[in-house]
């Protein structure tokens, strides 16, 4: 019986007569939809337990196993008792769901827009009609929380986003100008932030007569994002406002002005992938490097991407390991060589199966090997080991770099320099160091080409001149970042950037607090949907707090507040403010010692603040150790993000209360 899938929407199952199929209640659906989330590779039953539990039960896994065979019996009704299961498999150590191409909603909607891109605009539109069509509601809709689902849901939004507006296009080329109006304006109503739609809503209201609405769109476009992003409007929006204002004779009869080249990039890519899906076959060991490299690629181009390369990149960590040559998984592990400039992790479960394999690839890699792999699996270790206290980050990163200078390969040095990076905040004022390795960065990069790490050079520059209070060394840095950014289409470097200019505002006293607090609620909007949790989570709560307690206000004290992986160490503070001294006292000596990352300083510094208010000696006399290296720096602003004030001032307070008499 043939069974299709839909996850456009909450996840289904039909039947060949198109009826839908009892799947029973939400954990059932839950063990299906990710075994879809899969594309068909095996999902092992612990990580099934760990997906579906918070807090596993005692009897998960034999609950799985319950739930596994109830979907069984739902998508095979008429197999014969104890013969194998052919949709919902078991192999190895978990399960596989062998679904068609042509059987997932999802998967057939993917497929009719990369058909669509390399189409003329009336088979085009058919297409992308018939893929939108599929869509009941946000992807996976029942799941929009699980971490497992995130990545794939975010990614299929952004293809949904892509295809109304190529939709749009391809009615804009056939005449259809009035029926594009009122969804492109529903449509920049729900999603501002794409450029591309407030084009295309321009251009249908030039050509239904109303020149002056499509110039209204273009400003209020402008407006939006210069105020609320403080960034200028791309070309392809100045562009039109100026072919408008010139009434030019191009815009009556083409659907882009500038679509041309891009077109032809899109035409070349669909018949380029399609050529390779025909030509190599599904099983062949280059198509995991080939993977591996259009993962880097899909890292930088943004939020939707970063995320999906962080799933897709452990799923092709294991199928190497799968084939046992070590020498292919060393090289599919070593080809992620996406620069980092966070010291925590976005997350770090994924980044603990990527070392345990670095680990295990490195043991199994033949003596006389090629020294280069070593390094990349020693850097790979030392970069996704960032926020943890092992010390063989360090260990790793100080090994790769030496087998890189060994080689004088400039590449290798580059990906080591980010390691050495990540593991250089195991002690308070350590910026100089890290300003050396932006600067070794900046110069290596410029000399080889290597863009994306000579942007790592000037966003570590920007931190490190942050931390010693050089704001017109740290503007310079974060202008040559922008511009790197917008030549080579890196759009998540501007959320660092403008996260700087929010610190900046700060840290010099810019306006009142409540315009140091917008700045920074505008700049957390960038991280809305960037895909960096390791840097969003509890970060915009953090910076308000800075604010607050740098114009000598309490801690906030909203009750809801999701302070993150820093709550920690901001509890004691927002406990004194609610008035509650034994509790927070409690939290403080709870507290552990803050971790070895770009906030450390920062976090310190409220312990501190809360050591003295609670005349804590032992808490104050260890944060003065801790902060005492730190005492020329702003704490906190080595980070680029916030701070909360100078090292010294922090000091001197430490000092003058432990030498209040008892």
């Amino acid at each position: 019986m043939r069974v299709v899938f839909g996850v456009l929407g909450p996840v289904t199952a039909w039947d060949a007569a198109g009826h839908p199929i009892a799947l029973k209640g939400p954990r059932h659906r839950a063990v299906l939809a990710r075994l879809i989330v899969a594309r068909g590779r095996v999902v092992p039953v612990g990580r099934l337990v760990d997906d579906l539990w918070p807090d596993p039960p005692a009897g998960a896994v034999s609950a799985v196993r319950t739930f596994v065979a109830a979907l069984r019996r739902a998508l095979e009704p008429r197999r014969t008792p104890r013969t194998p299961a052919r949709l919902l498999v078991t192999e190895g150590p978990g399960y596989a769901l062998r679904a068609g191409r042509d059987t997932v909603d999802a998967w057939c909607f993917e497929e009719e827009l990369t058909t669509a891109a390399a189409l003329p605009p009336g088979d085009a539109l058919a297409r992308l009609e018939s893929g939108l069509g599929r869509w009941r509601g946000p992807a996976y809709a029942e799941f929009a929380d699980e971490p497992w689902a995130r990545a794939e849901r975010s990614r299929l939004t952004g293809l949904r986003l892509h295809a109304v507006e190529r939709r749009a296009e391809a009615r804009l080329a056939l005449g259809r100008a009035g029926e594009v109006v009122p969804d492109l304006e529903a449509h920049t109503g729900e999603h501002p932030w794409r450029e591309d739609a407030w084009r295309l809503l321009a251009l249908a209201l030039y050509r239904t007569g109303r020149q002056g609405d499509a110039l209204a769109v273009l400003r209020r476009a402008r407006a939006l994002l210069v105020e609320q992003l403080g960034v200028d409007p791309g070309p392809g929006l100045r562009r039109l406002e100026r072919d408008i204002l010139d009434q030019a004779d191009h815009l009556e009869t083409a659907a882009r002005p500038d679509a041309g080249p891009a077109d032809a990039a899109e035409r070349v890519w669909a018949r380029t992938t399609a050529a390779y899906d025909r030509t190599v076959a599904s099983g062949a060991r280059n198509r995991l490097e080939s993977t591996a490299g259009l993962l880097r690629q899909l890292a930088v181009s943004g939020g939707g991407g970063l995320e999906a390369a962080r799933e897709h990149r452990v799923a092709a960590v294991a199928a190497a390991e799968e084939l046992g040559d070590p020498e292919l998984t060393a090289r599919v592990i070593g080809a992620y060589d996406v620069p980092a400039i966070w010291t925590r992790s976005d997350d770090p479960h994924q980044a603990a199966r990527v070392v345990a394999a670095a680990e295990r690839t490195l043991a199994a890699l033949p003596p006389g090997g090629p020294p280069s792999a070593r390094a990349r699996l020693l850097a790979t270790i030392a970069m996704e080991s960032r926020g943890t206290r092992s010390a063989r980050g360090r260990q790793a990163a100080g090994q790769a770099e030496r087998i890189a200078r060994d080689l004088d390969d400039p590449t290798l040095l580059a990906f080591a320099l980010n390691g050495t990076f990540l593991q250089s905040c195991y002690h308070a004022g350590l910026a100089p160091r890290r300003d050396g390795i932006g600067a070794e960065l900046i110069t290596l990069s410029t000399r080889h080409g290597l863009t994306t790490f000579e942007v790592l050079g000037h966003l570590i520059r920007l931190q490190a001149r942050c931390a010693h209070a050089d704001f017109p060394g740290a503007d310079g840095h974060a202008a040559a970042a922008d511009r790197l950014a917008a030549r080579h289409e890196l759009p998540l470097v501007g959320v660092f950037t403008q996260w700087y200019r929010a610190l900046r505002l700060a840290a010099t006293g810019g306006g009142p607090g409540t315009a140091q607090e917008s700045a920074y609620r505008a700049a957390a909007a960038r991280l809305d949907g960037a895909g960096m949790p390791g840097v969003e989570r509890g970060l915009l709560p953090l910076a308000l707090l800075s604010v607050a307690l740098r114009h000598g206000s309490p801690a906030p004290v909203g009750e809801h507040t999701d302070w993150g992986p820093y709550a920690p160490w901001t509890r004691p503070l927002v406990l004194l403010a609610r008035d509650r001294r034994d509790e927070a006292a409690a939290a403080l000596r709870d507290a552990p010692d803050p971790p070895g990352d770009l906030l450390s300083e920062a976090l310190w510094c409220l312990l501190a603040r809360a050591a003295v208010d609670l005349d804590d000696r032992e808490t104050m006399e260890r944060a003065h150790h801790e902060l005492a290296p730190a005492a020329e720096e702003l704490a906190g602003a080595g980070s680029g993000l916030l701070t909360l004030g100078p090292v010294s001032g922090h000091l001197d307070t430490l000092t003058t209360a432990l030498r209040r008499p008892r």
